[in-house]
């Protein structure tokens, strides 16, 4: 009995022990460093609003939760469980279609009693996954047939999160699948024809697929100053705040712009204005490096896998975290539209966050398990 209990004891800690070599440790390192700025300058930026803190930290503390679980799950399992996740993210969408709540306009959230959940979130995990798994399960490069259903399963939550209306992460969700085609070697004619098709159909979607006030933000990026106190006032105020940052900085709880509430969404999608006025050209540096050793941690685990589809998924995910990234900055210093799109890790929400964690856990989760995989093949 005793032996049955030390080899059952051994057992536990052994299943502890690979659960633990999964978290990837330099990845975990910089996601600590972006809460504790995400904290650092949400104290600054939400000033007025008194609870800021404590819920910000409760999401994060939620979301190392989901880490946790999702690191703890066998990789094996991983790939069973992908179609089943879609089809409930678009049963998700749908019902958000139906049922969900209202706030500034847009119907993006259910309700669940404790909390509201914001599927179109899940749907950025969700849907490289899917495609993950169909171009995967033959050892060939995808084909035209293959191609054409992975299209389809980018354009149907994609369009039922455009209809909320979401055009920020429509596009962010439909970039997540294009890039796990393109890891998955599509050979190159698909590409270019597929991007002359996209080009043509490109004033269709600019007619029909857009709402007016969407419609208006593209426009407004051209010329805010034709409308200062309307559309362009985001963006114009957002400007300020960027070039008056400096080098260094107005110093930390002394910007201005956002001191003084002229910058509108200050803790949410225009955060980044705010860190580039208080610290600078040097703080802003330093966001940019902590996010670079992120996506280049990852790309590093992903080059080093020989299974396919953790491969594709993990270079996806940080690939996605990238092009997250860009937008939102390239939105809030006036080089691309206003699509309402947060600032990863950094912004304050919950949906967005507890998405981004379960990203990094699965990112983690896949390089891990498998890199075990290949270990014990070459012993």
């Amino acid at each position: 009995m005793l032996l049955m209990h030390d080899v059952r004891k051994k057992t536990i800690w052994q299943m502890v022990g690979e659960w633990l070599r999964r978290i990837d440790i330099p990845m975990l390192l910089g996601l600590l460093t972006l809460m504790g700025g995400s904290l650092l300058i949400l104290r600054s930026a939400g000033s007025s609003d008194e609870g800021i803190l404590m819920r910000q930290t409760l999401r994060f503390a939620a979301s190392f939760g989901v880490l946790l679980a999702i690191v703890a799950i066998p990789p094996r399992y991983i790939r069973r469980l992908t179609a089943p996740a879609y089809w409930l993210t678009l049963i998700l969408l749908v019902l958000v279609l139906l049922l969900g709540s209202k706030a500034g306009g847009a119907q993006r959230w259910l309700n669940i009693g404790i909390a509201r959940i914001q599927p179109s979130e899940l749907a950025k995990l969700t849907i490289p996954l899917m495609v993950a798994w169909l171009v995967t399960v033959r050892v060939a490069v995808p084909g035209i047939g293959s191609v054409i259903l992975a299209l389809l399963i980018i354009a149907v939550p994609g369009l039922l999160i455009l209809m909320e209306p979401d055009l920020g992460t429509a596009l962010l969700v439909s970039a997540s699948g294009f890039i796990t085609l393109f890891l998955a070697g599509m050979p190159r004619w698909i590409m270019l024809v597929g991007g002359a098709l996209a080009a043509i159909a490109l004033p269709l979607f600019w007619m029909f697929g857009i709402k007016d006030y969407q419609r208006d933000r593209v426009l407004t990026l051209f010329n805010p100053e034709a409308d200062p106190f309307g559309n362009g006032y985001h963006i114009i105020q957002s400007k300020i705040a960027i070039g008056s940052g400096g080098l260094f900085g107005k110093g930390y709880m002394q910007g201005t712009q956002s001191q003084l509430e002229f910058l509108p969404e200050s803790s949410t999608d225009f955060i980044f204005a705010v860190i580039a006025e208080e610290t600078g050209l040097i703080g802003v540096g330093v966001l940019l490096i902590c996010y670079g050793l992120i996506i280049a941690r990852g790309l590093y685990l992903a080059l080093h896998l020989s299974d396919r589809f953790a491969r594709i998924m993990v270079a996806s995910i940080l690939l996605t975290l990238f092009i997250n990234v860009f937008v939102n900055i390239g939105m809030v210093s006036g080089i691309l539209p206003v699509v309402g799109l947060p600032l990863a890790m950094i912004s304050y929400g919950g949906s967005s966050i507890l998405s981004l964690m379960a990203g990094f856990a699965l990112a983690m989760n896949l390089a891990g398990g498998f890199r075990e995989n290949q270990d014990e093949e070459h012993l």
